[in-house]
């Protein structure tokens, strides 16, 4: 019997095998119910047999044993194959589940026997009992489902293989669900409900593998792949959503297949490794900037005329692309990488204003031509640089939307600041440059041959035209800014040569040409930068307007209402200083001591005060200290 049954099992004749097992197990149970006696009768249990005997049944009986382990062990591969012969033959895999089900029959039956009438028995469970082989099965099961989450990609998970190993997990696991409902799960009784056993295992091995992947160095867009897997694909209705599955599957009872501390961690992993990247490739665009300023042609022009090089194109797109990226994952995710952009940005920005320091301190160690030719261009396209910054800096602040946690929560470093402080320098060295080419016709102001002739201003207004010019190739509202600065700086350079008293009037007749030529060269400033003055706010300061009030004042033919204009001066100017106006009367050369004095005195006790939004001029402006006059070292003066 025992040969016979081990062909059986042999050549999967499992159901036959099973029969035979069982009737050998009941001739076992036979002689050992004899042995000990079944409990019944008045006389109670029999005595315990000697332990020689026992052992001689077990022996005689031992291939018994061994029959069950190698239907067992057919029985499981059978199991374990249960998704392939589904779809071939599924026969064996029925088989297999009715020969579970008699022997969790025979299971039950013995331990009820064992609970219930045969309690005073002595008689123990028979060997092996009980089997638990449903229990096994499932068991089974799980094992089958990790065997084929082994062998799917396995060998090429790492590196840009992952995305491709999680797309094929998800085909492999929908295609075996199909199979296991719609084939296996009639081949079983239905309280086994199989497919919500194969989610189970299958939702298990997932926790288990995404583990040990998270676990690896891995870059930016392998954890992008792993949190849009967990995140969106799994639960989507391709996968674990799909309206038939969601009744088999209690996902908040399993547990998220990352925790939240794991998928808290795995985002900063990706926020850190596209910060590594952002601020790789940042380096490598400020290097080319660099380079930029170097060359020997004119800065491109974009489609609305204004200078510009690759740099803002570049950290603008890198930025945008990767808050885009990070939202498909999450609001939180992009707000992070977001925040990290900002960092990224102010770094960049305090190291392109440094850039700038250097090439101004590089530019004024060789004003020659040929090194320098296109150094303002490419000045004014960092300017406009700067506010194609400023645009996409705002636009990515205002889609933050969650507060700021981990290791972002600091308020970031504003860059608007960053790109205010870089644009005031870039704007202060172009205002140095212009400053260069002005000084050799300003050092003629208040010159003879200045009053006699305008050449002198008209070479003045060919610069300013020139810089004007190329103003206007820089965005709005620097390009303004820029263009009031060129107006202040050649106002008060005109104002600083005036206080050196280079020319002081002994008449009437010099009080009035010195008034008429600076007359004359308000008008000619006043074309070059027409539709540019200020409007007369309150508090606003128009600088060529200064100069025709210091016309008049020097051309006023009454000296004996000085005073009265010198409030008026004050009134407008309220940072004009004692010193100022002493050299604006030694000007005129008509002042008398007493006029002199009442001025004075009016600018003792008048103490005007600055008005919200004014911009002193006149502090921009140092007076000479006045020459001692040379004298014979006598005993007295000593």
């Amino acid at each position: 019997m025992v040969l016979e049954t081990e062909r059986l099992v042999e050549s999967r004749r499992l159901l036959e095998a099973h029969a035979r097992l069982m009737e050998l197990e009941r001739w076992q149970d036979e002689v050992l119910l004899q042995m000990y006696g079944d409990g019944a009768g008045g006389g109670g249990a029999r005595p315990a047999p000697p332990p020689e005997d026992e052992q001689l049944v077990r022996s005689y009986f031992s291939g018994v044993g061994r029959l069950v382990e190698a239907l067992a062990k057919e029985l499981w591969a059978v199991v374990g194959s249960g998704l392939t012969l589904a779809r071939q033959n599924p026969t064996p895999f029925v088989s297999a589940v009715r020969i579970v089900e008699r022997e969790e029959a025979l299971d039950k039956a013995l331990m009820e026997e064992r609970v219930g009438g045969a309690m005073g028995s002595s008689r123990p469970l028979p060997p092996g009992r009980p089997r638990c082989w449903r229990e096994c099965f499932f068991k089974v099961i799980e094992e089958a489902v990790s065997a084929r989450f082994r062998n799917v990609s396995y060998l090429h998970t790492r590196g840009p293989g992952l995305a491709g190993h999680l797309s094929a997990l998800q085909h492999a696991i929908m295609g075996d669900l199909a199979t296991v409902r719609h084939l296996l799960e009639h081949c079983v009784p239905p309280h086994y409900h199989l497919t919500r056993a194969y989610l189970r295992a299958c939702h298990h091995c997932l926790q288990s593998h995404l583990g040990q992947v998270i676990g690896w160095e891995l870059e930016s867009g392998e954890i992008f792949a792993v949190l849009n897997w967990v995140l969106h694909i799994y639960n989507s209705s391709e996968m674990m959503g799909d309206p038939e599955l969601v009744a088999e599957m209690d996902l908040e009872e399993l547990g998220p297949l990352i925790s939240q501390e794991g998928l808290e961690q795995l985002q900063h992993k990706y926020v850190q490794s596209v910060r590594k990247s952002v601020s790789e490739w940042m380096h490598k665009a400020l290097d080319v900037e660099l380079t930029d300023w170097k060359r020997d042609e004119e800065p491109d022009l974009d489609h609305e005329g204004y200078y510009y090089t690759c740099l803002p194109t570049i950290i603008t797109q890198m930025l945008e692309e990767n808050a885009r990226v990070a939202l498909m994952i999450s609001e939180v995710l992009r707000d992070q990488t977001i925040r990290m952009g900002l960092y990224e940005m102010d770094n960049l920005l305090n190291r392109f204003r440094e850039a700038l320091v250097d090439l101004g301190k590089e530019h004024q160690k060789d004003h020659s031509a040929g090194s320098s030719k296109f150094y303002l261009h490419y000045l004014l396209a960092s300017v406009s640089n700067c506010i194609i910054l400023k645009t996409s800096t705002e636009s990515l602040q205002q889609q933050l939307t969650t507060r700021p946690a981990g290791r972002f929560s600091r308020t970031p470093p504003n860059p608007l600041a960053a790109l205010d402080r870089a644009v005031r320098k870039a704007c202060r060295l172009v205002m140095d440059r212009l400053l260069f080419e002005l000084q050799l016709f300003l050092q003629d102001l208040m010159s003879p041959s200045w009053l006699a002739q305008d050449h002198v201003t008209r070479k003045i207004c060919t610069v300013l035209e020139h810089h004007c010019e190329l103003y206007s190739r820089v965005r709005p509202p620097c390009r303004q800014r820029l263009q009031e600065e060129c107006q202040w700086l050649v106002v008060v350079e005109y104002i600083r040569v005036l206080m050196q008293k280079k020319l002081v009037c002994r008449c009437a007749d010099e009080r009035e040409q010195l008034a008429q030529r600076m007359t004359m060269d308000v008008q000619q400033l006043r074309d070059v930068f027409q539709g540019m003055e200020g409007d007369g706010a309150v508090g606003e300061v128009n600088p060529i307007a200064l100069l025709s009030v210091l016309s008049s004042f020097i051309k006023l033919r009454d000296p004996s209402v000085l005073t009265l204009e010198v409030c008026g001066l004050v009134t407008k100017y309220p940072d004009i200083s004692e010193e100022h106006v002493i050299v604006l009367m030694d000007i005129r050369g008509d002042v008398s001591r007493d006029i002199r004095g009442s001025v004075l005195n009016f600018l003792e006790q008048s103490a005007p005060q600055l008005q919200s939004g004014y911009r002193p001029i006149f502090t921009d402006i140092l007076v000479p200290s006045p020459s001692l006059a040379f004298c014979l070292p006598t005993s007295k003066c000593a």
